[in-house]
């Protein structure tokens, strides 16, 4: 089968094209693909699917086989891949996730994705802790306290104001992600706030480890620097990521990520 090897600022995936026929067992292919000494090497694997709801639809699944509902990074090569092979034309196009249809709007290199609505309410996050807003609270993880914000953009993120240089967040990260308050497990972002409006992040992705960047983690760390007071409502917020920039606003209604996505190269493999 032909693959396609696509990157997000370095959050990479194996691409597969299956508007015409289902991949059998994608979560073994998963594991055994992505792996990068014995396999093609990825995040993950990325499927391309029919849709009678959208455009497409976009399967995804981590480097340890486990279903994801949504991956900011991956939405966009997806739909670079749906217009770059003719399913779609023109400058938008819909796609079906499990976490609901988001829009995309190509801009030359770029693709902007209408994310949705930030979820906040503690419980649909989901985790153990209650409330509307769950701003600064303290958990305790590995015998220290942190405060954590905690935002769902269709998977859960569990955003750390602390500076992530440095950290051994290979630890920390599996620490957070197993945590007995996240029932589902939880993505975790470590974040310095450089200047106004302006981001750097380390992301700790369940089911990956770290990654090069996260697209729906770097909507959930702008959604929680709005809330605790770092940056503005309505306007870009930059944040930086190992892998590179992404552009995101946060609105009363909805959360937009713009960034690259790139075709590195396809290939063949018999699965």
């Amino acid at each position: 089968m032909k693959f396609y090897k696509m990157h997000g600022i370095g959050n990479d995936y194996i691409y597969f094209d299956c508007m015409n026929g289902e991949m059998k067992d994608p979560e073994k292919l998963a594991v055994r693909l992505s792996d990068r000494h014995f396999g093609i090497g990825g995040d993950g694997v990325i499927l391309l699917c029919k849709s009678d709801k959208a455009d497409f639809k976009m399967r995804m699944f981590n480097a340890d086989g486990s279903e994801g509902k949504m991956c900011g990074n991956g939405i966009r090569c997806v739909g670079k891949l749906a217009r770059d092979l003719g399913y779609v034309t023109g400058e938008e196009c819909t796609a079906e996730t499990l976490s609901g249809i988001k829009k995309l709007k190509f801009n030359a290199d770029e693709v902007r994705v209408d994310m949705g609505a930030a979820i906040l309410n503690g419980k649909k996050i989901p985790s153990a802790i209650d409330g509307e807003r769950v701003v600064n609270f303290p958990l305790e993880v590995g015998g220290e306290t942190y405060g954590v914000t905690l935002v769902s953009m269709g998977n859960p993120h569990c955003v750390v104001f602390k500076d992530p240089d440095g950290l051994e967040i290979e630890n920390i990260g599996k620490q957070f992600e197993n945590h007995s308050v996240f029932p589902d497990r939880v993505n975790t972002e470590f974040v310095k706030v450089l200047a106004r409006n302006k981001l750097k992040m380390r992301v700790w992705e369940r089911g990956s480890g770290e990654t090069f960047a996260c697209g729906t983690g770097a909507c959930a760390v702008a959604v929680a620097a709005v809330l605790n007071g770092y940056c503005d409502k309505n306007a870009e917020i930059t944040v930086k990521l190992p892998g590179g920039d992404l552009k995101i606003v946060y609105t009363d209604e909805t959360v937009f990520m713009t960034g690259p996505a790139t075709l590195v190269f396809t290939g063949d493999v018999e699965i």
